[in-house]
């Protein structure tokens, strides 16, 4: 005889739990984190691979409420939508309107856009996941973060009710995890904690959502080293009714699925990767290097640290060596003598911070090359150079008392 109950909502949420949570003593260096890609090579035969796919976005869908056919209906349109991550931009088009979902039809509607669809939770983890699953065992317990069981990417479908059984600030604790994890690739010299909230590198270092297209490059990167499910597809032009052929793409076999990374050492590569990738263009080394440059009293917390003993030497050597003056010149850029170049980069950074903003306008303004005050007061709205030239004053003054002039 069977037992044809229903399970009771206790039985169904421990079982959810089972499939949500990790196993600790499973948990190992080895095997801790892991994040898995499922082939569209279970649905799809061949696909549309684009020769240069734009980049994805993640798009939110409010699925909480959803029940019976309507969740199972969009469930399934998100799963396969997904799965078809290599098509990019081209993915709608193996959709035809009745396939999706009003959601999901509004995004694909507005053209050949890349996106990834994810369910919208209060606590963004369906977002963020791909950065959770980069974090070693102890940065997610240190931070009191669950050990999660293996994340997919893309999201296909899961129905655990996320929200209810992870932390309520869980992005507050992701950041702090997330940044203590990237910040020796930012930072290789002094800890995070010697550095205040404040400090533009640890706001950066603390912000998933700049790090999550470079995670997702990064995981995309690995995903396009995976070989083709058939070998034997050839990659073929996709032909268009009036006899043309689709520009930018070809029709191939998809690729195979399999671990993107599995255990510590193998996570820590894709965090480099993701470092990597922020700055493909050279814009996270220039953030860098301009905050290291430019670094004020107020950047630094209450410990020691190396970054902070020469920021004070530096400073320390400038303010003895410092001369100010202010001069209007009619036709050129501003030219500073040779006892003054020693404080190229001070113009910016530590007395930058006791002006207000008004007399930073006016500093900012003559070292840039407007030298002419009656110009710098057209700039900021005034009628005559007088108020400037009383602001040229205040600086002057708060410039001797800083820099120790007698």
């Amino acid at each position: 005889m069977t037992d044809d109950r229903e399970l009771t909502a206790a039985e169904i949420e421990a079982f959810q739990r089972e499939g949500f949570f990790a196993d600790e003593d499973e948990a190992t260096a080895e095997t801790y984190p892991r994040v898995f890609n499922r082939s569209a090579g279970f649905l799809y035969k061949r696909v549309v691979r684009p020769h240069e796919p734009l980049p994805p976005e993640y798009v939110t869908l409010p699925l909480t409420g959803l029940r019976g056919e309507d969740r199972m209906w969009i469930d399934l349109a998100v799963a396969r939508w997904n799965m078809l991550w290599e098509c990019a931009q081209f993915r709608r088009h193996f959709f035809s309107e009745e396939d999706l979902p009003e959601p999901m039809h509004e995004v694909a509607d507005r053209g050949d856009v890349n996106v990834v669809f994810v369910p919208r939770t209060t606590s963004r983890f369906h977002e963020y996941a791909p950065l959770f699953h980069l974090l070693p065992r102890s940065t997610v317990q240190r931070q009191g973060l669950p050990l999660l069981r293996a994340g997919q990417w893309p999201y296909l479908v899961q129905t655990d009710p996320v929200d209810r059984f992870l932390p309520g600030d869980f992005e507050e604790r992701l950041s702090r995890a997330w940044a203590s994890t990237v910040w020796g690739h930012l930072n290789s010299g002094s800890g995070l904690n010697s550095f205040s909230g404040r400090d533009p590198i640890r706001i950066l270092a603390h912000n998933l959502d700049f790090w999550l297209p470079a995670v997702t490059a990064a995981i995309q990167q690995i995903l396009g080293d995976f070989p083709v499910v058939d070998a034997d597809v050839e990659e073929t032009p996709i032909p268009l009714q009036d006899g043309t052929f689709l520009k930018g793409v070809v029709a191939a076999s998809p690729r195979m699925g399999g671990d993107l990374w599995c255990g510590e050492a193998e996570a820590a590569e894709v965090v480099r990767s993701t470092v990597d990738h922020a700055d493909a263009t050279g814009r996270l080394r220039g953030i860098l290097e301009a905050v290291k440059a430019n670094r004020v009293e107020d950047d630094f917390s209450g410990y020691w640290s190396y970054a902070r003993e020469d920021f004070e030497r530096k400073l320390h050597s400038k303010r003895s060596k410092v001369k100010v003056r202010f001069v209007e010149l009619t036709d050129t850029i501003p030219v500073q003598g040779p006892e003054t170049e020693v404080i190229a980069d001070m113009v910016y950074s530590d007395f930058l911070a006791l002006l207000d903003p008004r007399e930073r306008q006016v500093v900012v303004l003559m070292n840039s090359g407007i030298t002419k005050l009656a110009e710098i007061a057209d700039l900021m709205g005034y009628k005559n150079h007088s108020p400037i030239s009383k602001r040229l004053a205040h600086i002057r003054e708060k410039a001797i008392t800083h820099f120790g002039e007698q």
